[in-house]
């Protein structure tokens, strides 16, 4: 850093405190120019032939078995009516038995109860389901 001090006798000014950029501004230059020759070979040193990205599915995806329920509180398993909940639990066990084991999804009705969407937990939760979901609607855009 220099600093630029007035003459002995003068008149009395101040000191004045500058820093020097310019040593500063080659240094940088330099190596900004010394990482721009040295990052290709970096990069590209050794030839490989790269292999190309590609998406399959290796795993088939599991069924969803979707249970809805209607605002006056009935159970369906797809369009089926399903009796009570023994029979719920029934078919969910048969379904957790399979591999890969499918999520179950839940469609319960605005205006229904929140007990019958309970006993389908429960059931899944009885029947060993280790996945289960709720399907809902995103809010109107005004």
């Amino acid at each position: 850093m220099a600093m630029n001090i007035p003459a002995a006798g003068g008149d009395e000014e101040q000191a004045i405190a500058a820093i020097n950029t310019t040593p500063l501004v080659d240094v940088m230059l330099v190596l900004l120019i010394i990482f721009l020759i040295t990052i290709p070979v970096v990069n590209y040193s050794v030839p490989v032939a790269v292999p190309k990205e590609r998406n399959e599915v290796r795993e088939s995806k599991p069924e969803t078995v979707v249970i809805s329920v209607d605002a006056a509180g009935r159970t369906y398993w797809y369009d089926t009516p399903v009796r009570d909940t023994p029979a719920l639990i029934a078919r969910l066990t048969k379904v957790a038995a399979l591999n890969p084991q499918p999520e179950v999804h839940i469609r319960g009705d605005w205006h229904s109860d929140y007990e019958p969407v309970g006993r389908i937990v429960y059931a899944c939760q009885a029947a060993g389901i280790a996945k289960v979901g709720f399907i809902t609607e995103p809010p109107a855009l005004n």
